[in-house]
């Protein structure tokens, strides 16, 4: 923190609840684990720390850039899944889809760019659209 952020140490009492590492998926036989999760008390605290973050463009730890990124609870996670299908065949379609935050597809359409928080409302919308229809009638 001191290194890359040294304005908010001063201003943020930085208090870690819980730190863990976790193993590498890809090779879980290699003994240095590629992410280390933590945990803060206070969520506000995480948000400025990301954002600041993504001000910054690059993070460091001892001179190695990092990445930093939020945490997603199991019910996001779930939410974003149900999303995946949809988002394979606009992608395929070039509708530039983007799952924004938490769980809302996003799409450019017509060049508009519309925006739905749960598959009914995109069904409605659909309804109105015939390609769309036709593209994700097998889906919804």
């Amino acid at each position: 923190m001191t290194e890359n952020f040294p304005y908010l140490v001063k201003e943020i009492d930085f208090q870690v609840q819980e730190a863990q590492r976790t193993p590498n998926k890809r090779n879980p036989k290699r003994t240095t684990p590629r992410y280390i999760i933590i945990k803060m008390p206070r969520a506000k605290d995480k948000e400025r720390i990301l954002k600041a973050a993504r001000e910054r463009n690059s993070v460091t730890y001892n001179g190695i850039p990092i990445r930093l990124s939020a945490d997603f609870s199991t019910e996001t996670l779930q939410a974003r899944r149900e999303w995946q299908e949809i988002f394979k065949v606009m992608n395929a379609k070039n509708l530039q889809p983007r799952l924004l935050y938490p769980a809302k597809l996003s799409f450019r359409i017509e060049g508009q760019i519309k925006s739905f928080t749960d598959k009914e409302k995109l069904k409605d919308f659909i309804t109105t659209k015939p390609v769309l229809y036709e593209m994700l009638k097998g889906i919804l």
